[in-house]
């Protein structure tokens, strides 16, 4: 890993040929969206090394949603390396040879790789062991030549533009071949497709166990692909490692002296068609089904017939397909219709699933089609359907008639295919061959498998050991559906639908801080990894981690400052913060409610005011430097910072607590022993509740308080405890910085 900002100051890529060809041929003459790709590949392109300088060794994160246009961004990247000299390539392109395939497929058509007279592309897929084939090595080695050579014209100089599987072997081989050739002065791209899954060092938690058991910090032990990833940068002098993926959590929290640790980062925007978390769990409320807990196959609930909650999906599906045919070429629809089931991740379950969703299909295309329209069970399925067809159209206006859709109805359900994808059935699906299909698998269907016109997504399966990256990896329903997300349905179990839901706040804590992080110009190192996540997740797989996480839960208790007094200067800033942010709101201060016979010290002044203001003008403006009273302070304003963000009009309440004269308390240990002033009495009449209860249930509720510190010097020391209410309650994740 580079200890310094990647080198992006001293070079401007340059657009050519090949980055103009392949944008024009994707988007034609949309030229806004053409405009943002271009922009956001030329600042990936500049983080990497100069390809003029004769070394370089940098590792970025790319990070973008899920089925959002990753591939593009690399396709175009890969293009944009080639138009500015870079020689070699390499796509680390997924984990099967399915992926791989579909990398490779894609790469070859976007780039047209055999197209022209002067072709600027040698392509190869998984080189062979140049022991046994020389053949690639040879190849790659004619083409490093040519661009050795003083006089070879730009046409003879070819990129290799390599893909490979990240298998230990395929990745062995590409080393063997690479390590017997002349790779000086040879600017060379890798590109991590997916790049947190499988190339994290799956012995990082075992080896810092072990360190600190023992004190001795040896050379540590690799898992097998993370090793040949390392033999492979550590034999090209000129590199830039690129992670590409819509699940950050590994690589930001791996130690930031690990090979992998990304130094620059870039974040991706999806085009104004993408359809995200927040359009699926949080904004169109009708794409979220809930699949009843008696209608989910397990070893506890064995049934021998397909859950109604499945077949109300079909049928949704199928009247989709129906009107999808009939709408042809029309705007928003998509090339193919298609439904997802995913059970779990066991092949028998499959099994059951693709047994159902065939005998369904079957019977209902044959009873259509054969059956006279007086046919008692013909009659019971056109009613079924016309109460999913209402569904459908409430959402989805552009619908045709449910008349018209049942003409051929019957047919779109024949011809429609069913395909189980896993280990035991194999993960290639021919899109071309057909307009419909309905997938049955486990994670054959998961991270970075494109499921074309994904429509309907039914997946009765538990959240497993619940690590966050992981089931985010799920969401193939993701993408640029806006066209048609009328037509759109995602059937969960109630677990999953509040999990995605939660995710989406995760995932925008992540991308908000992350993009501050960026424009603030600080190197990726001193990021602050700390992120809201629910506490029904993990962040991550643990054997990657060489430090433990801390959770911190902020909800329905009170959070108090311990040691508002550690530094004069600190307390100066504090007060002033205070004096300024009172006297803005003086209008809105009055006294508190409460009994007649209170002392002076119980009664305070309230104001309510804007969650928003509340935390720009005197949260966001206290500080406060003891590392334990930092971290919750910080934390806890990561919590308040999301609200405002996402619920600008919530309401808060501030209360000056005694009026903001001083109260006198007890240091113990150079902390506040007992911040709180308590019930009085302590029986019969309550004439005051405590400070505890100073406070609103259901908004956030700041109290300032202004202390003296007795048998100590420290007068008019600013200190705040802070309410927050369960509706509001967060959880966060977080490291310190290595």
């Amino acid at each position: 890993m580079s200890d310094t900002t990647p080198n992006n100051n001293n070079w401007a890529p340059q657009y050519g040929e090949e980055t103009e060809k392949l944008l024009d041929k994707v988007f034609g003459d949309d030229a806004d969206a053409k405009e943002k790709v271009k922009e956001e590949t030329y600042h990936i392109m500049k983080l990497c090394g100069n390809p003029n300088e004769t070394t370089n060794n940098d590792t970025g994160l790319v990070f973008g949603y899920v089925q959002s246009g990753k591939t593009l961004s690399f396709t175009t990247l890969t293009a944009l390396a080639r138009d500015n000299d870079y020689q070699i390539v390499i796509v680390l392109a997924g984990i099967s040879t399915n992926l791989v395939n579909q990398s490779f497929n894609r790469l070859q058509n976007d780039l047209g790789v055999n197209q022209g007279f002067h072709r600027k592309w040698v392509m190869l897929n998984n080189p062979k062991d140049p022991s046994r084939n020389p053949q690639d090595k040879n190849t790659i080695q004619r083409e490093l030549q040519n661009w050795k050579k003083p006089n070879t014209p730009d046409d003879f100089k070819k990129t290799l533009l390599i893909t490979v599987m990240k298998n230990t072997s395929h990745l062995k081989n590409l080393f063997a071949v690479l390590k017997k050739l002349d790779l000086s002065n040879v600017p060379t791209l890798i590109i991590d497709d997916e790049g947190d899954q499988a190339s994290m060092n799956t012995k990082a938690s075992s080896n810092a166990k072990r360190a600190k058991e023992t004190g001795i910090h040896t050379e540590q032990e690799m898992s097998t692909i993370y090793g040949r990833i390392r033999d492979l940068k550590n034999i090209l002098p000129h590199h830039t490692f690129i992670q590409y993926t819509a699940t950050p959590q590994a690589p930001l929290f791996i130690n930031i002296f690990d090979n992998l640790s990304p130094n620059f980062i870039q974040l991706l925007t999806p085009g104004d068609k993408y359809t995200g978390g927040r359009a699926f769990c949080l904004e169109n409320h009708f794409i979220i089904r809930q699949i009843p807990y008696s209608e989910i196959y397990s070893e506890d609930n064995v049934f021998d017939e397909a859950p109604e909650s499945l077949k109300e999906a079909m049928r949704t599906f199928f009247l989709s397909v129906t009107s999808g045919r009939l709408l042809g070429a029309q705007k928003g629809n998509p090339k193919n219709r298609s439904m997802m089931v995913h059970p779990s991740r066991l092949v028998d379950d499959h099994g059951i699933y693709y047994e159902w969703v065939t005998h369904i299909k079957n019977l209902w295309g044959k009873v259509l089609l054969e059956r006279d329209d007086n046919d008692e069970t013909k009659q019971q399925i056109i009613s079924e359907f016309r109460e999913a067809y209402k569904d459908l159209k409430a959402n989805a206006p552009e619908v045709q008639s449910f008349e018209e859709l049942l003409e051929t109805l019957g047919h779109n359900i024949s011809s429609t295919a069913v395909e189980q994808l896993n280990s035991k059935a194999g993960s290639l699906v021919d899109w071309s061959s057909n307009y419909s299909f309905i997938l049955v698998g486990g994670q054959a269907m998961d991270r970075g498998f494109t499921v074309e016109g994904l429509t309907i997504t039914y997946m009765p399966r538990n959240k497993g050991i619940g690590n966050a990256d992981t089931l985010q990896q799920r969401a193939r329903f993701f993408g640029y559906k806006k066209d048609y997300l009328g037509h759109c349905r995602v059937y969960l179990d109630a677990e999953n639908v509040h999990l995605f839901s939660e995710y989406v706040n995760h995932e925008e804590d992540i991308r908000k801080k992350l993009l501050e992080h960026k424009l603030s110009g600080q190197h990726l190192n001193d990021l602050e990894r700390r992120f809201v996540l629910d506490e029904m997740f993990k962040l991550t797989r643990k054997n990657v981690l060489s430090e433990d996480l801390t959770r911190t839960t902020f909800g329905n208790k009170w959070v108090r400052i311990r040691a508002p007094h550690d530094s004069e200067i600190i307390i100066e800033s504090n007060r002033a913060a205070v004096d300024k942010f009172t006297e803005k709101y003086r209008e809105l201060f009055a006294e508190d409610e409460g009994h007649k016979d209170r002392t002076e010290e119980q009664k305070h002044l309230v104001a309510k005011l804007p969650l928003k203001d509340l935390f720009t003008d005197l949260l966001n403006e206290l500080k406060f430097t003891r590392q334990t009273d930092s971290t919750t302070f910080t934390n806890l304003k990561s919590v308040i910072d999301l609200y405002t963000d996402e619920f600008p009009p919530e309401d808060s309440f501030v209360y000056l607590i005694a009026k903001g004269d001083a109260r006198t308390r007890r240091l113990k240990k150079d902390e506040i022993q007992q911040l709180f002033q308590g019930k009085n009495p302590r029986t019969g009449e309550v004439i005051y509740p405590g400070d505890e209860k100073i406070k609103s249930d259901d908004f956030v509720t700041v109290q300032i308080h202004n202390l003296d510190f007795r048998d100590t010097e420290y007068k008019n020391i600013i200190s705040i405890a802070v309410w927050i209410p369960a509706r509001l309650s967060q959880s966060l994740i977080s490291k310190e910085n290595d």
